[in-house]
């Protein structure tokens, strides 16, 4: 981070906080909550649906509230006492996994954590445009991504040690992931601190005398805008597509390696692998934006990803996990940095945070439409493969409509000039 600004550093230690209960969601909380389903006799193919249609429930929570709370944070004054309140709401939710000991107690929990998370994404993302310029935005969102994914394996390994040798030390295995859960919440909040210390709102609009009602005014506004805008609107089509199956895997990764009989361990190891290797990768196509336009690396990412999904579908070897882990983090951090950063750059500053609620909706209703359409896929056809394939025609339909809106942003340009 040594090329970054103190504000920048600042920004980005928030994704090498909440980054923490990503993994975590995405690798230990899966497993344990497989477990605790298994032992109440839930079969493991219904378990990864009950999961999927948790993760979608978070979704649509979080897609009505974020246009919403969006245009409300961008009166000034408003977006660091929001971006608080659910950043509280995901920390608290983390810490809270250790109580519930039945497995349906135990995904309600972790839908008010996710809730708070994904809530905080959206004013975070928001206030990329605050804390960098243009020229500057596809790196320092890639280094938001690449050292979030660095940073969350600090408190992961401690909590792995905890999990994976809780006989050896002596302790149960409910207390070894009480202490992974107060492990990472703890983490989150303190790296977060910097931020809210220093961060300063430099893009607003004035407060009004009816600020809630004036808010879904501009709400309405905003939509207008977005379908009038087809650089705008094209990118949103295509985002919705590609991203939804870049959350799925990250969503579903480790349930489905489950099902397929990969091991415990083996899922815990090689996904931390994928976040260090994520770290280089995600610095690279910082870099590598310099030289080649995002426009050109995210469709890169996006076939990449294609590619990702077939292997993914004749997966049943501990080495082919190991394998696909890897390949994932190649992409993973490029595809969501640039995504960002590109989108800051067509929206109008002083609303940040309404577009990016918009934003919001089509990236996490991706994710809503994703992980439902896996759930739904597996239950019908008893096999989480179903979900897997339909992923890869998501894949063809994000590259083709994200062509069609760098040719209308292009065209935009143009037309300007």
């Amino acid at each position: 981070m040594k090329n970054l600004t103190a504000m920048e550093k600042k920004w980005v230690l928030y994704d090498v906080g909440n980054s923490a209960f990503v993994l975590l969601a995405s690798t230990i909380i899966p497993i344990y909550y497989k477990n605790l389903a298994s032992s109440a006799g839930i079969s493991g193919a219904d378990s990864t649906a009950y999961l999927s249609y948790a993760t979608s429930l978070v979704t649509i929570i979080v897609a009505v509230l974020g246009p919403i709370l969006g245009t409300l944070a961008d009166t000034r004054g408003f977006k660091k006492p929001v971006f608080t309140f659910f950043l509280m709401m995901g920390v608290l939710g983390c810490a809270g996994l250790a109580v519930p000991k039945t497995w349906l107690a135990f995904l309600a929990v972790f839908v008010l954590a996710k809730v708070g998370l994904n809530a905080s994404l959206i004013f975070y993302d928001a206030m990329l445009n605050d804390v960098t310029t243009d020229d500057r935005m596809d790196q320092v969102s890639a280094q938001g991504y690449a050292w979030g994914y660095i940073g969350s394996c600090i408190p992961f390994i401690f909590s792995l040690v905890f999990v994976l040798f809780s006989n050896s030390l002596g302790i149960s295995m409910g207390l070894a992931m009480t202490l992974a859960f107060l492990i990472n919440a703890l983490w989150w909040l303190l790296v977060t601190i910097p931020l809210l210390r220093s961060y300063e709102q430099k893009y607003y609009v004035e407060l009004s005398a009816h600020p809630v009602k004036d808010s879904f005014g501009r709400l309405a506004q905003v939509f207008g805008e977005i379908r009038g805008q087809k650089e705008i609107f094209y990118f949103l089509l295509a985002f919705f597509f590609y991203i939804d199956g870049v959350y799925t895997i990250i969503d579903m990764a480790t349930s489905y390696g489950k099902d397929v009989g990969i091991s415990d361990t083996n899922l815990l190891l090689a996904l931390l692998l994928t976040q260090v290797i994520a770290f280089p990768c995600s610095v690279l196509f910082g870099h590598l934006s310099r030289k080649l336009t995002n426009v050109r690396l995210i469709e890169i990412s996006i076939l990449g990803y294609f590619a990702i999904v077939l292997f993914a579908l004749q997966l049943d070897k501990t080495w082919e996990f190991w394998f696909l882990a890897v390949c994932v983090a190649v992409f993973q951090g490029g595809i969501q940095s640039l995504s960002r950063s590109y989108y800051s750059l067509i929206i109008p500053k002083d609303r940040s945070t309404e577009y990016f609620g918009f934003f919001d909706i089509f990236g996490k209703g991706a994710a809503f439409f994703g992980t439902l359409l896996m759930g739904i896929s597996t239950q019908l056809f008893n096999t989480s493969r179903a979900g897997v394939a339909m992923l890869g025609v998501m894949f063809l339909l994000g590259f083709f409509l994200f062509r069609l809106a760098a040719k209308e942003r292009t065209a935009y340009s143009k037309g300007k000039e």
